[in-house]
């Protein structure tokens, strides 16, 4: 949820961050609107409430022959008070409605736009250039024997998949680096629950126009997680947490599910986009003031691992009407995919800044005592579809595949996955 106090002091600048968005500007002025309508009935609650008081004292000290007249004066306002209380409350739910569906006030420097509209940050390493015609992950799984599709597609049907052999090593082994490099930058493991309640999953921002991405289990009231963002975010919900020593940092390992509703005949070869997939999130709970040095570093810790994976990549800054609803800057990390000739993304980083928190009720204590939202952000270190792009960049012309130096200890110093 975005900051009321921004909302009543500078709705212009939402109004900029919605059309920057490319989103609904008019629900600012609804908002605006929603939010007086509020703070109206609450004072007039509280004034009613305040004559409740005096009379009640009144009734106290009255004599017997007074009594009942203040008395029944007393009943009058006590059902005033009641009625104008239950429209406070109305009216708090009415103007919470409008600011849920508000997308988070974009940082300066997002791009203005859509899905093409985004900055080129950097490039980093050097595309493979192949003596032979390169084959793409799929067929590469096939001559290796370790994705086999059809039977994932069999047992679970499209989008499915099994990783067999070396595969679901060579995956374990990412994992393992990525969680080994995360520990050496201070973030404390977590294996995540991937079912949640419905107010976590609205609290991440998660359940508004792209909620039909998300399974959902009717029975249980319950959502599987598409990422574990959504159980770290609700880590600390309705708590204070304590900032004193630095940020706090979580790297969560789950399984991943995603409907891809709209995706239609889009990417349905291998396994760039499937329902489910594994992967490990890091998530930064941190003072305000030093969101965009922690995104920075998320980003950095990023392309250490791409490093390590020796992948050719380039980072973007996402325009603002390809961000999440939570989001308020994101840089993605796309590799270099050669069946492809271009860049597809492996991994993406976001600063939320205070708008999960607030939503969540996640504070810290100031230098003085008193409370404060605090800002989260996120960014994955690894993914299930990470194999696309390490199989197609170190394959060789007889379909085998070398294994970046930086998984070899995680794989028993096996050098190449060959050919069965």
């Amino acid at each position: 949820m975005i900051d009321l106090n921004l909302l009543r002091d500078n709705p212009d600048a939402v109004k900029a961050s919605q059309r920057a968005r490319l989103a609904d500007e008019t629900l600012v002025d609804q908002a605006v609107a929603a939010d007086a309508a509020y703070r109206k009935a609450l004072a007039e609650f509280e004034q009613q409430r305040a004559e409740q008081n005096k009379s009640a004292k009144a009734v106290g000290a009255a004599s017997p022959e007074q009594r009942p007249a203040l008395l029944a004066e007393a009943q009058a306002l006590a059902a005033k008070v009641k009625e104008l209380e239950a429209a406070a409350s109305a009216a708090s739910e009415a103007r919470d409605q409008v600011l849920w569906k508000i997308e988070n006030v974009v940082l300066s420097g997002v791009p203005t736009g859509g899905e093409d509209d985004f900055e080129l940050v950097k490039e980093v390493g050097t595309k493979p250039t192949f003596a032979f015609e390169p084959r793409d992950h799929q067929e590469l799984g096939e001559i290796l024997d370790i994705i086999d599709i059809p039977r994932g597609t069999k047992i679970a049907g499209t989008r499915f998949y099994f990783l067999k052999g070396w595969g679901a090593r060579l995956e374990l082994a990412m994992m393992s680096l990525a969680l080994d490099q995360a520990a050496a930058a201070g973030f404390t493991a977590l294996i995540t629950p991937t079912l949640v309640r419905p107010e976590i999953m609205a609290g991440t921002g998660f359940l508004g126009e792209h909620a039909d991405e998300i399974y959902y289990l009717e029975k249980d009231d319950l959502y599987l997680t598409g990422t574990s963002e959504v159980a770290l975010a609700g880590y600390h919900r309705d708590e204070i947490v304590d900032l004193s020593h630095g940020p706090l940092r979580y790297a969560g390992w789950s399984t991943c599910y995603r409907r891809e509703a709209g995706s239609g005949g889009k990417d349905t070869r291998g396994i760039l986009r499937v329902h489910q997939f594994n992967k490990l999130e890091m998530f930064s709970y941190c003072l305000p003031e030093h969101a965009e040095a922690e995104h920075a570093k998320l980003l950095a810790w990023q392309e250490q691992m791409l490093q390590a994976c020796e992948l050719p990549y380039r980072v973007i800054n996402t325009a603002a009407g390809d961000l999440g609803s939570s989001a308020a800057a994101k840089f993605d990390a796309e590799a270099w995919v050669p069946s492809q000739n271009t860049y597809r993304e492996l991994t993406s980083t976001s600063n939320c800044t205070t708008f999960q928190a607030r939503r969540l009720n996640m504070r810290y204590r100031n230098e003085a005592g008193k409370t404060e939202t605090l800002a989260t952000l996120n960014g994955t270190l690894a993914t299930t579809r990470w194999l696309v792009a390490i199989l197609e960049n170190h394959q060789q012309a007889d379909g085998s595949v070398v294994i970046p130096k930086a998984l070899r200890p995680y794989l028993g110093g096996q050098e190449v996955i060959s050919p069965k």
